[in-house]
């Protein structure tokens, strides 16, 4: 990925139906350091699997953020099924069962997501002097036309 600009004003193609995953850590007992790092560690091998293989699993794009306690990361899918089947998938299961056997209902850190559906048309994108990002990375990222302007 590049962090180059593109000036002016962007938006994406809203074509087609997309799924937002949003998923997360929140670290509830910051010297529990043994029972949040595992979990905070299980992600990047997630991560680097689905971007290896995205057009085969249907995972488009992500983006990161890190707070002092809390993470959340934004997925874009193709679709809940395609996101389904991942969740199923030797990786992301074995994560699930680390965490439950490690962690299960201790209070030191606590994951959670929420899985957003939207048809084809019913989500808008701009992007203004900034590189691909968002939906704008996931999807066809193009220039605002003075027709689209408003």
């Amino acid at each position: 990925m590049t962090n180059e600009i593109y000036p002016g004003r962007y938006t994406t193609d809203q074509s087609e139906d997309i799924v937002v995953f949003i998923i997360g850590m929140r670290i509830n007992k910051r010297l529990a350091i043994h029972k949040w790092l595992p979990v905070f560690l299980a992600m990047p091998g997630m991560i680097k699997e689905l971007f290896i293989h995205r057009e085969n699993l249907g995972f488009l794009s992500m983006e990161s953020y890190f707070g002092l306690k809390t993470t959340a990361m934004i997925q874009y899918w193709r679709s809940t099924d395609d996101l389904i089947a991942y969740a199923k998938q030797e990786k992301h299961l074995t994560a699930w069962k680390k965490f439950n056997q490690k962690v299960g209902n201790n209070d030191a850190v606590g994951i959670y997501h929420e899985t957003y559906q939207i048809s084809k048309g019913n989500y808008e994108s701009i992007y203004v002097n900034m590189p691909q990002y968002g939906l704008g990375k996931a999807l066809k990222h193009t220039p605002i036309t003075p027709g689209q302007n408003s």
